[in-house]
């Protein structure tokens, strides 16, 4: 596979396809991220040289920081909602990653959050870092809620309670929990300890009979519930929220206070906490 894309390198050895996310300064999903996303997607689906798809960072902070505020606030709000027939784009994408005949696995050295960690969430296996890896679905305090399959995957991840905690409640979940919580399979001690015990998993699936790997993924697939029609009532929620009249306001604040800053995406949780109109929670 040639690297065509302005976001994201690809590495491509022994069957195992290693893909870099750069998109300074924080990896947030911008256009360009996502569109490559999407274009990169599509295409490791359908090539046959590709048995294991590894996804990671050049950032070690950020794996993907969630999708960009300022496009969301691009979105048209000035028809009333209405409920799609097919598959958004971003859905699309992350189904193509859970379903693909190719195990797909995501390395999250540093911080995910938002859109980037439904992305994550797509993949049939995340690993993290003790005292590293942070995961945030900071959607709810800006009055939107997570619209790129979140409301749908983490239920059947980590279960409906907890799933409502990292959603409702918008705060940092660290390494030790999303493990004990089953979101991550391990974490290591070090990057560099993950690094190699992925390698070595990635190139021991990849050595394995193509079609038998294929089979039992989609075997395993088809153990879980239907995602498609969860999927479209979720974005069409995520509709009305953009109409909500908190919303517009809390992204543009959450702007001006620096998300989307490495200082600001730092302290995610902590300035989702002190939006303007947003309640502050003590202890």
């Amino acid at each position: 596979m040639q690297d065509i894309y302005a976001t994201i390198s690809t590495q491509l050895n022994d069957g195992v396809l290693v893909a870099t996310i750069k998109n300074p300064p924080v990896n947030v999903m911008t256009l360009a991220l996502y569109q490559d996303l999407v274009a990169f997607t599509a295409a490791v689906a359908v090539d046959e040289d590709v048995r294991v798809v590894v996804m990671q960072s050049a950032d070690p902070d950020f794996f993907i920081a969630h999708f960009d505020i300022e496009v969301i606030l691009t979105f048209p709000i000035d028809e009333p909602p209405a409920k799609a027939s097919e598959l958004s784009a971003f859905h699309g994408m992350c189904e193509l990653m859970r379903t693909m005949n190719k195990p797909t696995i995501a390395k999250l050295a540093g911080r995910v959050g938002g859109g980037g960690n439904e992305f994550a969430a797509s993949c049939d296996m995340r690993f993290g870092v003790r005292g590293q890896t942070v995961i945030n679905q900071m959607e709810v305090p800006l009055g939107i809620l997570p619209g790129g399959g979140g409301t749908q995957q983490l239920p059947r991840l980590i279960g409906r309670n907890r799933a409502m905690e990292v959603i409702l409640g918008a705060d940092d979940l660290d390494a030790e929990t999303a493990e004990r919580w089953g979101y991550l399979n391990r974490i290591f001690d070090t990057t560099q300890a993950m690094d190699d015990f992925v390698d070595r998993l990635a190139r021991r699936i990849a050595s394995w009979p193509k079609g038998a790997v294929a089979l039992a993924k989609a075997s395993v697939v088809n153990a879980e519930p239907a995602m498609r029609e969860g999927l479209l009532e979720e974005a069409y929620l995520f509709q009305q929220t953009l109409r909500l009249p908190e919303a517009q306001a809390n992204m543009r604040s959450a702007l001006a206070m620096g998300a989307q800053t490495r200082s600001g995406e730092a302290r995610i949780a902590d300035l989702m906490a002190e939006l303007p109109g947003v309640d502050q929670a003590q202890g």
